[in-house]
């Protein structure tokens, strides 16, 4: 039943390479209609500066997040128009620990975390909630909501791999960011837009992201008529 009660998605963004996929999954709650609370990390901010050349600034969220959101993984700036769907966005500093969110008693569908970082992954694998994006994952487990975790790291230690089953065993869904080709790829936007399809799929989110195995060898493929 809808009570007409915000009840968002909550998006953690961490350090690790890979801010293309955090975009095209918040591009895809979005188009979905779906409410959404942004964590970006301090650590993230570094990354998105480096592969976008964007600034995330707390004062200014909402104008950055529009600029990263609109960008294409292949770095063409205008490739999405996204404007009119911020709307329902809201933003919480890394550093807020007394942010809603922070709460179990806050109302929330879960979390995804895209990209995941090793660290992000101990983080919330040991409880230690040193910052907000760590903090609401550890929340969002106790609660027994959904919680996915996009790995996004090559090649994994041993520790790393014992922190991922954890999560799997505290009943997170440990995602890692591998892109595959069956479904016809053929630019850069496509292997990041599938990765963003198994976070949305796995969080039950509807989507036309990429193209569903149906059976058919060689359906991806091209052909002339």
């Amino acid at each position: 039943m809808n009570d007409g009660k915000r009840t968002p998605w909550i998006v953690g963004v961490s350090g690790a390479s890979g801010t293309p996929y955090a975009a095209a999954v918040l591009r895809g709650l979005l188009a979905a209609g779906e409410s959404v609370d942004l964590v970006v990390s301090r650590a993230s901010r570094l990354t998105l500066l480096d592969e976008t050349g964007i600034s995330f600034r707390d004062a200014h969220w909402r104008e950055d997040l529009a600029a990263w959101l609109a960008r294409g993984a292949d770095g063409k700036p205008d490739a999405f128009d996204v404007s009119d769907r911020l709307g329902d966005v809201r933003y919480w500093a890394a550093g807020d620990l007394a942010a809603g969110p922070s709460s179990g008693s806050y109302p929330a569908k879960g979390m995804l975390v895209v990209p995941a970082s090793t660290a992000a992954v101990a983080g919330v694998a040991l409880g230690l909630s040193k910052d907000l994006l760590q903090r609401v994952a550890s929340v969002t487990l106790k609660e027994r909501r959904p919680l996915v975790v996009a790995v996004r790291e090559t090649p994994l230690n041993g520790q790393t791999l014992k922190h991922m089953v954890a999560l799997d065993e505290a009943g997170a869904v440990v995602l890692p960011a591998s892109p595959a080709f069956y479904a016809g790829a053929t630019h850069i936007q496509d292997l990041v837009d599938f990765v963003a399809g198994r976070v949305l799929d796995a969080a039950r989110v509807p989507h036309r992201l990429y193209r569903r195995w149906e059976g058919e060898l060689g359906g991806a493929t091209p052909r002339s008529d």
